[in-house]
């Protein structure tokens, strides 16, 4: 629920000052989410600290200022899921005692982000909010370690763009049909045969061969006839 009517105007200012400056000039980091409809409830990620179970990971904070801060410390919380001693499973609490007994009006909210921050590399078992947690950091640190990693790895990676899948022709599918075709064009004109001189070409000419066959017989039919009239004339002498 929103805290902006009951916050002071001039804090409400202050707070939009430095809330801006850290946009600007973040911590390291950290990196703050600018919101525009509610300046008691501020966003950021945290990047998990190197040589910690929590490297890798990036952490989505909340921080809430009440109608008392500065005066009051803000209240913390982690909104991504982490297994953390100082962290309640549940509500995602934070317990640390920077933002508790040691708070002061002048450390202002870049101090809490990285107090919350700092926790992530030295977790408190006498603070705890996970007792699970605690016993397993006191007692069995490799579990604790592999325990708060899992978690890290499941809930905290940041996603990956998924790559974009093309989906082109694969060598062994040969060539598209109008590929193939083009191809069989090509191979008939390179070739050199003109389409004409194929075998049926060839076929088309033969009744033209038996044609000009054909024209020689009726000339030798011609040659025959002036023969067959000397035949009968001389029968004709005979009778």
């Amino acid at each position: 629920m929103s805290n902006v009517e009951n916050v002071c105007p001039q804090v409400l200012r202050g707070v939009t000052r430095e809330l801006r400056r850290l946009a600007a000039n973040p911590p390291a980091g950290v990196k703050l989410v600018l919101r525009d409809d509610d300046l008691t409830d501020v966003l950021a990620h945290i990047d998990g600290p190197a040589d910690t179970p929590y490297a890798g990971g990036v952490f989505r904070v909340r921080l809430v200022l009440g109608r008392e801060f500065p005066s009051a410390p803000p209240r913390a919380y982690f909104l991504t899921r982490i297994f953390h001693p100082n962290v309640s499973p549940a509500t995602g609490e934070v317990c640390v005692n920077t933002l508790k007994r040691d708070w002061k009006p002048e450390l202002g909210l870049e101090h809490a982000l990285l107090a919350v921050k700092c926790l992530l590399i030295a977790p408190n078992p006498e603070s705890a909010l996970n007792a699970e947690a605690a016993a397993l950091l006191r007692d069995r640190y490799d579990d604790y370690f592999a325990r708060a990693k899992l978690l890290a790895d499941i809930h905290a990676r940041p996603r990956q763009p998924q790559p974009t899948t093309h989906h082109n022709q694969h060598p062994q599918d040969g060539p598209a049909e109008g590929g193939a075709e083009e191809a069989a064009s090509a191979t008939s004109t390179s070739s050199g045969a003109a389409p004409e001189d194929g075998p049926c070409a060839k076929r088309e000419r033969r009744p033209g061969a038996g044609g000009g066959g054909g024209g020689g017989g009726s000339s030798g039919a011609a040659q025959r006839a002036p023969a067959k009239d000397k035949d009968r004339r001389r029968i004709l002498k005979r009778l």
